[in-house]
């Protein structure tokens, strides 16, 4: 499929599942707007390799996705939108008594309040176009949860029903509005901490990975971020017109159990 002509932005997609959605996204043809809050010259110069890589335009707009005047900024200095990709996030772990408040609220505001600054400020140029597709990533965590990630959880089940309101709120107006939820994806991120959990745990690299960090994965493998961006890809398909509302799982089976 091509996707030639939409625009589409991307928070928090500098690394990661983000930066997976935007080369994805590009590889099908569409113009991107990457985005996290840095402002550093890899950031613009990763915007111009996919550019080249993909033979389409691609723009770095830095915005911090804790403040919701940038968040809403971000839409407009990108000139609005056909594709948002609700991405950014952030992660701590702690004992809902222990848990510091900084945290639960950097949290909140990254993980849900922005993905609402960001919808709010891409819906009314999707309205007057007729068309638009909304992403949101959530995660495994917004349909089970898992003790120490209070604040996350809390995000990504809220994120899950944002979704579903954003979605009765355009049916039927050309707009849809769906989220993903991964399990265990292999990012820099998760890369980096696996040599700690094989020192941890006395194990070599496939068996920690399948034993300990993919213990409640069924699958046993690690979701990859260029599969999440299939996913978003998908989603903004003509094949995928009447899904709305709703969560595709890409966690090896983790929500199944």
């Amino acid at each position: 499929m091509t996707l030639k002509g939409k625009r589409a932005i991307v928070t928090g997609s500098n690394s990661g599942i983000g930066l997976g959605c935007a080369e994805e996204l590009a590889r099908a043809g569409a113009d991107v707007v990457i985005n996290s809050f840095t402002d550093r010259d890899e950031d613009h110069a990763l915007a111009a390799r996919l550019a080249a890589e993909h033979g389409v335009a691609v723009r770095y707009i830095p915005a911090d996705m804790s403040k919701a005047e940038d968040c809403r900024a971000l839409i407009e200095t990108a000139g609005g939108c056909d594709i948002l990709v609700n991405n950014a996030g952030i992660q701590h772990v702690a004992a809902i008594e222990e848990f510091p408040i900084a945290k639960w609220d950097a949290i909140i505001a990254i993980n849900l309040s922005s993905a609402f600054h960001t919808t709010a400020a891409a819906l009314p140029g999707m309205r007057a176009k007729g068309w638009g597709r909304i992403v949101n990533i959530a995660s495994a965590h917004g349909l089970t949860a898992s003790p120490y990630k209070s604040a996350y959880v809390a995000a990504k089940h809220g994120i899950v029903g944002f979704t579903k309101v954003t979605a009765l709120e355009t049916a039927g107006k050309g707009i849809t509005c769906n989220a993903i939820c991964p399990g265990y994806v292999l990012t820099p991120l998760v890369e980096a901490q696996i040599p700690d959990q094989m020192k941890a745990h006395d194990m070599d690299r496939e068996t920690v990975i399948r034993e300990v960090m993919l213990q409640r994965q069924p699958s046993r493998q690690f979701a990859t971020t260029a599969q999440i961006g299939g996913t978003v890809v998908f989603l903004c398909s003509g094949a995928a017109e009447q899904i709305t509302g709703t969560t595709i799982s890409v966690d090896g089976g983790w929500t199944a159990l």
